[in-house]
């Protein structure tokens, strides 16, 4: 799933063009001449040290999260889902909108499959930023780039910087840097369940700047518990462009339908209840 922070930030450069050009690279990009070179993210500094006074130390909080996240991976056996992207971007040279509601197929092991259910605004919108998406979701579910998009010492140095306690429940936060400087990683803060050592929350920035254009990216990603396993829920990317502008793009996760394989075929469904 984290592979979506990566998909977000290429995607974004395709997308906003100016009136004059006939193509430009994703999301951010909007005006110029994009040659795809991708800028290194800004220095963020030397990894905190860890806290000690949470229950669990950093290694066991990872480690618990590794194992619970193979265990997720290997019981879904299948959910279907309902999406709305929505991209709204304001500044030179221009303002553009558009809307696409989508149903979504997983399969295990690696298999996604996307259904367009209706579009609408930007047409260079739909087809460059949001079918674009949907195709390198596609490739991201592959095993090979799974892989290396996973949350764990071999792509990231992490630290415990926070540990959060509710009557909803604890919460490890930990701050994690890209040991690489990928575009299919990111660097900031994941929230994780205290219980179910699942990921709930993302707020981070990308390990590689995808252009020149983008001053600034901000990534926010929400997940939810459905049956036994946490799923998207909301992601947000908001990128700034040198030239003046924002480019705002959300997707929005409803209508799970979950089947475990620990319980011989049966489904569960979520609405995504309190989801924005």
């Amino acid at each position: 799933m984290r592979a979506i922070f990566s998909l977000i930030q290429s995607s974004i450069q395709i997308t906003m063009q100016s009136p004059i050009q006939n193509s430009t690279r994703l999301f951010f990009l909007l005006a110029a001449i994009l040659v795809g070179v991708c800028w290194a993210g800004a220095d963020s500094g030397p990894l905190p040290p860890s806290i000690t006074t949470a229950p669990l130390s950093v290694d066991q909080v990872v480690n618990n999260l590794v194992r619970k996240d193979k265990e997720r991976s290997q019981a879904l056996r299948h959910y279907e889902s309902i999406r709305v992207y929505r991209l709204s971007y304001r500044g030179f040279p221009g303002d553009r909108d558009a809307e696409m509601t989508v149903a979504a197929t997983y399969d295990s092991p690696s298999t996604k499959s996307f259904r367009v259910i209706s579009q609408t605004g930007s047409k260079l919108i739909v087809d460059r930023v949001f079918k674009r998406l949907l195709e390198s979701e596609k490739e991201a579910a592959e095993p090979e780039m799974h892989a290396r998009t996973l949350l764990n010492r071999a792509n990231y140095d992490i630290a415990l910087i926070a540990y959060e306690s509710s009557d909803k429940g604890s919460q490890y936060v930990l701050a994690v840097y890209p040991k690489t400087r990928s575009k299919y990683l990111y660097r900031g803060k994941v929230w994780v369940d205290g219980t179910d050592f699942a990921v709930t929350r993302i707020d981070a920035e990308p390990a590689q700047n995808p252009s020149f254009w983008t001053k600034k990216s901000e990534i926010h990603h929400e997940y939810m518990k459905v049956q036994d396993f946490w799923l998207p829920r909301r992601n947000e990317s908001v990128s700034y462009i040198r030239l003046g502008g924002r480019a705002t793009l959300t997707i929005e996760y409803d209508n799970y339908r979950v089947t475990d394989s620990r319980e011989s075929g049966k489904s569960a469904s979520s609405s995504g209840a309190g989801a924005r």
